[in-house]
């Protein structure tokens, strides 16, 4: 048996790339409206109809909500949770009576079986109520043990986990270390074989759940070695094993409730039977889980947008200024404007990613992404822009607010609350480069070794013959298409004319594969080096995703005869404010600073500019950057304390 590794593994650019090049899912099996989308295809036909669940998945789905809300309304005290920085132990033991653990588990494994779309329902419930409680139910169900081992477990995992985390254990997903974030391939926790077990060492940081969970999934490196593939590898983990030490309980600036912490696992000994799909499927694993648990994100954002709303319009019509409600002002009415139509676009945008994923006859990764990624940039507007129009109000807490004898509306602490989401289950700089890898997938499938560096001259030529095929046949369909026709998509003409935003969403799918095709053609091989433009052709499309979705939504709910003509208004009005914006990142996709802005950051890192910094203090505290992770015994006392 050898000794876990003593330092980091070094890798380089090309490396690591490789790694995640091979996590990825190279198929397309399935269709997939983005993905076409940034091809420059408008298919509307995969989206419309909008797919609607089953009448007994609305039933079951339905009559939790229900108990839910009550639970939500006399069980749940968001103060208490933020003024306390914890979820009291009650409520969580209230949370598993109600099976609320397993909402998403099976009922034959004991759990409640909702649809992807009633499962963010509760989510978005439970976090107006209190967002970290959303969050501890987000974290053990979207990427927690009951994902994977439903996805990837075999039966007797099944058997073993998923009843447990459906009534009474809570899980916790442990992939980030305090020096590997978005680079799996530097990951450094060991799983060595011994015998039937692997022994596990290593550090996990920012352990959401961790600090109560009583089931880990923990990826580490197993080492290769004769009968050993290895690679990073998922496995299930008893929280409570030998060796497994809470570190620390982390505090952050929103989000003050959630449990979340550093764990140290020193030869942890995990039985081979614990081990989630074969050796080196563990990344695989983590981003297939991903896929639908990004769901969750937009879910929180939706219900953020939907309470913004609520406060945006009490507030303003009871504040008066210079005359009149504060409403009727046409600086604050734009801002109500885009608290509504974005609100409604985020959750026409949530819940057709939602049923596609419970439907299962499209690939959704790019969607579920999109939702993630655009879900979180604009419910932190929507949040910024509510506390801009409470003013001071905004900025003052709850607690002081109630203190002198006001309402006591929490619009700081959402805004605190809200920011992690541009940042965690992927930053919105990461999902820009995972995203466009996957939007310009079918160019490198076909031009892969022609702008290779490494590829030989024989290869090089293949790769030409085949990229000329491709773009004879596709280039030309860019031309012209539907979006032309003025009579297209009549059927989103009712009143509010919807089909001129479908016609635009047509015509600038093709413009934007046409930018895609010109950014290949320039950079080549450095298009991955081009993050900025990479990010604006990926902004765009998530632009082009929203406006599909409000309008499939206004036409659904105009056709069941619920709030049509407003549902309308609000896509008209989201799609208007939308193009706006689209047309802004177009522009910024060839006149930019890019280049000017690579200038500076060599300029700041070599000290050039450190004139700038004078005539200030520095309030950090001593100690490294980042703490250091050598493997061996823990040196702390265990924060980790069990619910129940």
């Amino acid at each position: 048996m050898s000794a876990p590794p003593s330092s980091r593994p070094t890798v380089s650019e090309r490396e690591a790339r490789a790694v995640a090049e091979a996590a990825r899912d190279q198929e397309w099996r399935k269709p997939s409206f983005a993905k076409e989308l940034f091809l420059g295809r408008f298919r509307l036909d995969l989206v419309h109809p909008h797919p609607t669940p089953a009448a007994e998945d609305v039933r079951r789905g339905e009559e939790f909500l229900v108990r839910l809300r009550d639970f939500c309304e006399t069980r749940i005290d968001g103060a208490l949770v933020e003024r306390e920085a914890r979820i009291p132990d009650e409520v969580v033991e209230g949370l598993k009576e109600l099976g609320a653990l397993g909402m998403k588990i099976a009922p034959e494994y004991g759990g409640l079986g909702l649809t992807q779309v009633y499962y963010n329902k509760a989510l978005a419930l439970v976090g107006s109520a209190s967002p970290a409680v959303g969050v501890l139910l987000s974290a053990h169900q979207s990427i927690g043990v009951p994902q994977p081992v439903k996805l990837f477990g075999t039966d007797e995992q099944k058997r073993a986990f998923l009843p447990r985390c459906a009534r009474t254990d809570i899980s916790a997903f442990l992939l980030t270390e305090p020096d590997v974030g978005s680079d799996p391939a530097r990951l450094a926790a060991s799983a060595v074989p011994d015998g039937d077990d692997y022994l596990l060492d290593g550090v996990k940081l920012w352990t959401t759940n961790g600090v109560v969970a009583d089931l880990l999934v923990v990826m580490a490196r197993v080492p290769r070695s004769e009968g050993h593939k290895g690679g990073i590898t998922a496995f299930v983990v008893e929280a409570d094993s030998p060796g497994v030490t809470v570190e620390n309980r982390n505090a952050f600036m929103g989000l003050r409730g959630i449990e979340n912490g550093v764990t140290r696992f020193h030869r942890v000994r995990v039985p081979a039977a614990h081990r989630i799909g074969p050796e080196g499927a563990g990344l695989k694993i983590a981003l297939t889980t991903l896929n639908t648990g990004r769901l969750s994100l937009p879910a929180s954002c939706v219900a953020a947008g939907k309470w913004c709303l609520k406060i945006a319009r009490e507030w303003s019509a009871a504040r008066e200024q210079w005359g009149k409600p504060l409403a009727h002002h046409e600086a604050v009415g734009a801002k109500i404007s885009f608290i509504a139509a974005t609100t409604f676009a985020l959750e026409a945008v949530l819940d057709l990613s939602s049923q596609m994923a419970d439907e299962d006859r499209n690939d959704i990764r790019i969607e579920g992404a999109l939702a993630k990624l655009y879900a979180s940039e604009m419910g932190w507007r929507i949040a910024d822009e509510l506390v801009q129009l409470r003013g001071g109000r905004g900025f003052e807490t709850a607690a002081s607010l109630a203190a002198r004898g006001e309402r006591a509306v929490p619009a700081e602490q959402l805004l605190r609350d809200l920011r992690i989401n541009r940042i965690f289950e992927g930053s919105t700089e990461i999902m820009h480069l995972l995203i466009a890898r996957e939007a310009v997938d079918a160019h490198l499938a076909v031009a892969g070794n022609l702008i290779d560096p490494e590829a030989s001259l024989q290869d090089k030529a293949r790769a030409g013959a085949n990229a000329g095929v491709f773009y004879a046949r596709w280039l030309p369909r860019l031309v012209a298409g539907q979006g032309q026709l003025p009579g297209a998509y009549g059927e989103f003409r009712h009143g509010t004319d919807l089909s001129r935003h479908l016609r635009y969403v047509e015509r600038t799918a093709r413009r934007l594969a046409r930018a895609t095709f010109y950014g290949m053609s320039r950079w080549q091989g450095r298009m991955e080096t081009k993050q900025g433009f990479l990010g604006r052709i990926v902004d765009i499309g998530a632009e082009l995703f929203a406006m599909s979705a409000a309008c499939v939504r206004a036409e659904l709910l105009r056709a069941r005869g619920e709030h049509g003509r407003e549902a309308y208004q609000l896509a008209d009005a989201f799609c208007r404010q939308s193009r706006i914006r689209v047309e802004e990142l177009f522009g910024r996709l060839w006149t930019n600073t890019d280049d000017l802005d690579r200038k500076v950051v060599e300029g700041v890192l070599a000290g050039t500019y450190t004139w700038l910094e004078d005539g200030v203090v520095d309030p950090s505290g001593e100690g490294p950057w980042i703490a250091a992770t050598d493997p061996g015994p823990s040196r702390e006392e265990n924060a980790h304390r069990k619910i129940g």
